[in-house]
Formats: C-alpha cells, structure tokens, sequence
C-alpha cells in the first residue's frame, strides 16, 4: 500500500472540488490526519476515497483507492451522512 502525505492529499482535495467541481464528504473524523474522506461527483472523473492510516502514535499517513465508479458500498455510506 503507498502512503500519502498530509500535503499530497491536502493538493488532491483542491484540485478536485476547486478545478475539477467535485464535492469532499467526511465520514470519520481523523486524529492527526482527514480521517475518512470521499470525493466524489465531478463530472468524468473518478471517485476517490481518502483513508488515515496508523503508523505509530506519533504519526499517521493516507491511503488514496480510486474508483471509475462508485461503489454501492460508499453510495450507502453517503446516504447516511446526509
């Protein structure tokens, strides 16, 4: 699995809702990082789900999965946010 960076993710998340028109949902809050968040709904790209992951208790990283198209998995998750 390839870990992220804070800042990586903190450019991923602009591009997508700035540029690209996409909207940023959290689903878990995070400790040292974002915790759980998705991006998703931007015309002809891809849905992309960010994931803090532990390293140690000092520090944390994140994982990036995209998806061509959403999960039904995440679309439930979604609908109990809203």
């Amino acid at each position: 699995m390839k870990m992220y960076t804070l800042t990586a993710c903190q450019d991923l998340i602009d591009r997508y809702v700035n540029k690209c028109g996409g909207e940023c949902t959290e689903l878990e809050e995070g400790v040292l990082g974002y915790g759980t968040l998705i991006l998703h709904n931007a015309k002809g790209k891809k849905t992309i789900v960010i994931k803090e992951v532990y390293i140690n208790a000092w520090s944390s990283g994140h994982s990036i999965r995209m998806y061509n198209k959403m999960p039904k998995k995440l679309e439930k998750m979604l609908d109990k946010v809203w």
